[in-house]
């Protein structure tokens, strides 16, 4: 199976995804490219588009790659927002893609 050879490496976001942030996001984001990841976001308060785009960005790459790339542990906040930009649950949260 694509995206399951190896562990997959994790990525745990920070607690404000703001507009600085996102670029930070993005550059660990392609660090990471290459394999599975599983991208933490237990400890979300606060999440602005920007960074919402680069992980919507960063899935398709992934997907892509044929790779596995998962949001797990989605607090509130993060879900919250998600589902005001108009994301639901099939289009990030906890998707595994090439499997």
């Amino acid at each position: 199976m694509a995206g399951k050879k190896g562990a997959s490496k994790e990525l745990k976001l920070p607690s404000v995804l703001d507009l600085n942030e996102a670029s930070a996001l993005k550059d660990k984001l392609l660090g990471l490219r290459g394999g599975a990841v599983e991208i933490d976001a237990s400890g979300v308060e606060r999440m602005g588009a920007l960074c919402a785009q680069v992980l919507v960005s960063g899935q398709k790459t992934w997907e892509e790659d044929k790779h596995a790339f998962s949001i797990t542990k989605a607090s509130e906040a993060f879900t919250k927002t998600l589902q005001l930009l108009g994301l639901n649950n099939d289009q990030l949260i906890a998707k595994e893609i090439g499997q």
